[in-house]
């Protein structure tokens, strides 16, 4: 995982955390309590699944790259092959 990965993770700990500690010792009913602590974790799910879903493309494009850079230079061997052959063929 990259450095922004790694902050975006820390970043989404942290504001669940300090959700839940807020919810918790909050002056409400219990129901209410849970009730807002289902909605936090609820949310906090949603950017979870938002950030694997970036990561997810991240990587889709990484691998269309590096498929790209390697037919490239197989292409490239090919030819040059080819070549040899017909010079020395």
């Amino acid at each position: 995982m990259n450095d922004n990965g790694k902050i975006a993770t820390a970043l989404l700990a942290g504001l669940a955390a300090g959700a839940v500690l807020g919810i918790i010792f909050a002056p409400e009913k219990g129901s209410e309590t849970r009730e807002k602590l289902n909605e936090s974790l609820a949310d906090l799910g949603d950017a979870i699944k938002e950030r694997a879903e970036e990561q997810f493309d991240q990587l889709n494009d990484l691998k269309d790259k590096l498929t790209a850079a390697i037919k490239s230079k197989v292409g490239h061997v090919e030819m040059d092959f080819d070549e040899e052959i017909v010079e020395h063929g």
